[in-house]
């Protein structure tokens, strides 16, 4: 069984794998334009150093999560844009300061992540989330946005075994896919079969489903973070509903990711937003 403190553990290794890849670069590699349309590299750092923030208060200060819950949900309504803000913050500092900026960010958010025990649900911006699916969920988004950035730098990371818990929250959240949409959740349950990096098999769902993803374990990340369209990636989609859970599929929280269209190399990514914090 999965614990808070192997999460815990694997989210920091996720992050300092993604530091030793942006640490090293020199100033104009930090502005180059990610596969995330209109984010840079810095904007992606800088994405994660706010919502590693953010995902600290969230644990220690409900009350101050609450109120910038609020003026996100504000900024939504009036049609402005609840990322401009820190966004522009990470536009306005040099490189070493952004990265300054995340590493701090990160220590607090791991900090506060200590004090959980894994019975607590911590507010964020969908429902409320068990501790495990909440540090879950932020070692996703690490991992998420680190492949916008590696794609960006030409840098072809080597998966590892951190990827179950991303495979795992794309998994557990077909349901979310579908709901946030405004769609129909399909009755059918969906089998899921991952080849991991190990070569062992990771698996979801009941066994002998009709409805079934099968393949290698980085292609469906790729995939329910929206990093690849499921066209350019190997997985083998059978069933109505498992092909229309693969097109919008959506591990993160938040409104409904534009996703990325199918490149027709099947490798390369295409232009679209970044995933929800």
């Amino acid at each position: 069984m999965t614990t808070i403190r192997d999460v815990v553990g694997d989210l920091e290794a996720e992050q300092a794998e993604l530091d030793s890849i942006v640490a090293p670069i020199m100033t104009p590699e930090w502005d180059k334009p990610t596969p995330a349309d209109g984010w840079s590299v810095r904007d992606q750092i800088g994405h994660l150093a706010y919502f590693d923030e953010v995902a600290a208060e969230a644990v220690l200060d409900r009350d101050g999560f609450g109120r910038r819950l609020e003026l996100f949900r504000r900024a939504f309504l009036e049609g402005r844009d609840p990322m401009a803000a820190h966004l522009g913050r990470g536009r306005s500092l040099a490189a070493g300061e952004v990265l300054a900026w995340w590493r701090d960010a990160r220590h607090k958010e791991i900090a506060a992540f200590t004090t959980l025990s894994g019975a607590e649900r911590v507010p964020w911006f969908g429902p409320p989330m068990g501790a495990v699916s909440f540090v879950t969920a932020r070692l996703m988004e690490t991992w998420a946005h680190g492949q916008d950035v590696a794609d960006a730098l030409g840098i072809a990371r080597v998966p590892t075994s951190r990827l179950r818990h991303v495979a795992h929250l794309g998994a557990r959240t077909l349901r979310n896919s579908f709901t946030v949409r405004g769609e129909e959740v399909p009755a059918d349950e969906v089998r899921v079969e991952l080849v991991a990096p190990s070569g062992e098999v990771w698996t979801w769902g009941p066994e002998g489903a009709e409805e079934h993803v099968s393949g290698d374990a980085l292609d469906f990340c790729l995939v329910v973070t929206q990093r690849r369209h499921v066209a350019d990636t190997t997985l083998d989609v059978r069933g109505d509903a498992a092909r229309a859970w693969m097109e919008i599929a959506q591990a993160f929280a938040g409104p409904p990711g534009p996703g990325r269209a199918p490149s027709g190399s099947g490798s390369a990514p295409s232009g679209a937003s970044p995933a929800s914090q």
